[in-house]
C-alpha cells in the first residue's frame, strides 16, 4: 500500500479544481494498471479539494505512486475567470509513508485514543470491531478522526499522519501544506516559471500530455 497526497499549496481556486481533477485521473489510471485507488482523506474548497489522500494498493503500487512525486502541471483556461491571462496550474504530489509512532517530536503523553464502529456508504458493512479511530492532542484541543481503513492499525497510522499536518505550520496553512510540511518542504506551489513538472495535464477532461 502507499499513500499519495495532493495539495494545492498556497494556490488560487484553479488549483483546487486541479486536484480534484488530477485525483480522479490518478484513480483511473491505477484502475488501468490493475490497481486499487480510493480516497481516504479530503479537505473540501469551493470549487474544488484543497488536499486529498489517495490510498493505493496491488503490486506495482510503490512505482505508481513513486511516478506522481513533485510538481504536476494542469494547464487550461481558468474556469473561474474567463479571459484571464494564466493557464498553468501546479499541484504539489506527495508520497506518504506514515510511521507508525508518528513524526519525530511527537510527545506520545500528550495524545488520547478513541476508537469507536464505522459503516459503510447506506449503512453498509457495518463493522464488527471498532476499528475507526479519533485522535486528540490535549495541549491544543486538535482533533483528527481515520474510519477509511478496516484496519485499526492502518486508521491509526493515518490519523498520526494527518495530526501531524494539523500540528504544522498555521492552523489556516496546515490543511494546504500536509504533504511538503512532513518532509520539510515548502508547500506553497505557485506555478512559477522554472518549475520542473513530473506530469502534465491539459483541459477540463485532464487528458495527460506527459
Amino acid at each position: 500500500m502507499r499513500l499519495i497526497h495532493f495539495t494545492a499549496g498556497q494556490g488560487p481556486g484553479e488549483c483546487s479544481i486541479a486536484v480534484r481533477g488530477l485525483v480522479d485521473a490518478a484513480v483511473s489510471e491505477a484502475a488501468r494498471e490493475g490497481l486499487v485507488a480510493t480516497v481516504v482523506d479530503a479537505v473540501r474548497a469551493p470549487h474544488g479539494l484543497l488536499s486529498a489522500i489517495l490510498r493505493v494498493e496491488g503490486a506495482g503500487a510503490a512505482a505508481f505512486a513513486a511516478s506522481w512525486e513533485g510538481s504536476v502541471l494542469w494547464t487550461c483556461p481558468s474556469p473561474l475567470r474567463p479571459g484571464w491571462g494564466r493557464k498553468n496550474w501546479f499541484v504539489s504530489v506527495g508520497v506518504v509513508e506514515p510511521a507508525p509512532d508518528g513524526p519525530p517530536g511527537f510527545d506520545h503523553r500528550d495524545l488520547r485514543w478513541e476508537t469507536f464502529r464505522s459503516s459503510g456508504a447506506g449503512g453498509q458493512h457495518v463493522n464488527t470491531t471498532d476499528s475507526a479511530v479519533r485522535l486528540r492532542h490535549v495541549p491544543t484541543g486538535t482533533v483528527v478522526e481515520c474510519r477509511s481503513e478496516r484496519s485499526q492499525h492502518r486508521n491509526r497510522a493515518i490519523a498520526l499522519y494527518k495530526l501531524s499536518v494539523a500540528l504544522s505550520g498555521s492552523r489556516e496553512a496546515a490543511a494546504r501544506d500536509a504533504a511538503c510540511a512532513l518532509r520539510g518542504r515548502n508547500a506553497a506551489v505557485e506555478g512559477r516559471g522554472g518549475v520542473a513538472a513530473v506530469r502534465t495535464y491539459r483541459g477540463p477532461r485532464f487528458e495527460r500530455m506527459k
